[in-house]
């Protein structure tokens, strides 16, 4: 089974002419480490299924890059915002390893939930996974120390640590990169003693 539909299938079911008509509307894509996928000002049309790499989104504000968020192999990723109301995004994409990718975008997706209502199902499940994902992102911000974000990162998304350049990491737990290395730093010295 293509690894797209495999991904589908972990939360819906549907019949195997439903999967083929998923297949067609699909687009292969490939990035290069640093490549972007999109820029800020562009109409965000389209939705993909990360094959292999990572990518992360990003801000601009007053001239810093200021990370959102990561999405590696098997994942999910478009601007809802952009894309459902069609609207210039604000986000940059930006591949952090040479990425593999299927896209599909809005006029064909829109079609596909007319002719087989059953993948609306699967819009849904998928936004509602974003929506937890910010509510959890934003309560780490909220409610605990740089440590403590630290620590819940390593614990709930190690892909992260493992794959992704420390001052992006630092950009996405809203802190300096400095703050990070004294962070690591410390912690790695009491596991020594």
């Amino acid at each position: 089974m293509n690894v797209v539909l495999k991904s589908i299938a972990e939360r819906i079911s549907f019949n195997e002419e439903a999967g083929e008509a998923f297949l067609k509307m699909l687009h292969y894509r490939e990035l290069k480490r640093k490549d972007h996928l999109m820029h800020e000002g562009k109409i965000c049309d389209f939705v993909i299924f990360i094959v292999s790499g990572c990518i992360r989104y990003y801000y601009i504000k007053d001239g810093e890059e200021r990370t959102g968020q990561f999405f590696f192999e098997n994942g999910w990723f478009s601007d809802y915002q952009s894309f459902i109301t069609a609207t210039p995004t604000q986000l940059n994409v930006q591949a952090l390893e040479d990425c593999k990718m299927y896209m599909f975008y809005k006029p064909d997706l829109l079609k596909l939930y007319d002719e087989w209502p059953v993948f609306e199902r699967f819009g849904r499940l998928i936004a509602e996974q974003v929506v937890m994902g910010m509510m959890r992102k934003n309560e780490s911000l909220t409610n605990l120390s740089y440590e403590e974000r630290y620590l819940k990162l390593i614990k709930e998304r190690p892909k992260v640590v493992e794959r992704v350049p420390l001052k992006y990491i630092a950009s996405y737990l809203n802190m300096k990169p400095e703050s990070l290395s004294r962070i690591r730093s410390r912690l790695s010295g009491g596991r020594k003693s």
